[in-house]
Formats: C-alpha cells, structure tokens, sequence
C-alpha cells in the first residue's frame, strides 16, 4: 500500500518488489532490486527516506524518518524481521539483524552486523567493519560497545545523548514529560488523517 503524506508520493524503481501488505507513506525512493516484504512500514514523517540498490526489508521491520533526521539506506542492506530504524543512516553492505533498533541521528558504516536484538543507539556513530553482538547496546561518538548486564555504563553514555531533547525538545525534567511528549508528538501524527492512499 502506497500513501501520499504531506504532498509526497513514494518513488519506487520499477524492478523493487513490494508485498502488498508493506505500507509506503510520503517522502519514500526505493531502489532497484530492492525487496520490501509483508508487514514492512516505510514511513516519511516529513524526512527522507531513500534505499539503495538490493535492499531488503523483511517482515514487519519499521523505517521511519523524521523532519529533523532523514533516513538513508545505502546498497546491499538487509533489515531483519521487526527491525527498526529511526533518522538514521545505513551504509553499503550492513547486516541487521531480526529485531535489531537503530535510533535517530545514528549511523553505521559499512559492511556492520548489528545482531539480533542488539541496539545502536540516539547519535552514535558505528565505524565500518563494526559488530553488535546479541542484545548488545552500542552508543556514544566514540561509540562503546556493552553488554545489557552494564545499565549504568549504558545509562550514563545514554544520559547525555539527551533523547527527551534530541527527539522531542523537551527537557528530561520537565515534571509532566509525558504529558508534553504525547501531546506534541501525536499532533504531528495526527498529519496522517489527510494521507491519500495512490495505489
């Protein structure tokens, strides 16, 4: 299903494959030889999104792209099963594993494996050549790879990468965070009610 969002359409080569249960809503290219699969979301949320060439999408995995943070995808890219990807960016040749989350401002570089489960987290840059291990977090810029057991190692680097403000401009102790994030948030969701489905 193809959508136009806020006066985009997407743009597919002629030779991608899109099941026809995939959504693919506003700002959206994809490549040729790329395979979107059942359940996929693509979803432009006033960003790009551009894939590569032979990028595949598989089942149920989730690409969104911000106003503030695009999302490219480069070439020779798999995205596992109930995959996630924020406003980030993909180089060529990177293996994401089933379940794998990838947050805004991120980038991996080429030729990564991000296993499954494991996590690159807001603002981090992952060299080329870089692995995640199982349920991993990668995160900060100098990135440091940690194993889930090291919450306050995690936390800290995580602290100053400030997703509340990074994502949301809000600031972590506003008293009714909450409150503000999902009210603000969902009006921007709320641009959605006008989609026009356009296939």
């Amino acid at each position: 299903m193809k959508f136009e969002h806020l006066g985009a359409q997407p743009r597919i080569h002629p030779t991608a494959v899109i099941a026809p249960t995939a959504v693919i809503s506003g700002d959206v290219e994809i490549g040729p030889g790329c395979q979107v699969l059942h359940g996929a979301v693509i979803t432009s949320e006033g960003g790009v999104i551009t894939l590569g060439e032979n990028v595949i999408v598989m089942e149920n995995a989730l690409i969104r792209a911000t106003s503030t943070n695009p999302v490219h995808i480069g070439d020779h890219v798999l995205v596992g099963p109930m995959a996630s990807i924020s406003g980030a960016v993909v180089e060529d040749e990177v293996f994401l594993a089933t379940g794998t989350r990838v947050f805004n401002g991120a980038r991996i570089g080429a030729r990564s494996e991000v296993r499954i489960n494991a996590v690159v987290h807001l603002r981090t840059s992952l060299p080329a050549e870089s692995t995640v291990p199982i349920a991993w977090v990668a995160v900060g810029n100098p990135v440091q790879i940690l194993s889930p057991d090291r919450h306050e190692e995690i936390w800290a680097a995580q602290h100053e990468l400030d997703f509340p403000g990074y994502v949301f401009g809000l600031d972590r102790e506003t008293p009714d965070l909450m409150v503000q994030l999902t009210e603000r948030y969902g009006q921007s969701l709320a641009r959605h009610q006008d989609d026009a489905r356009v296939d």
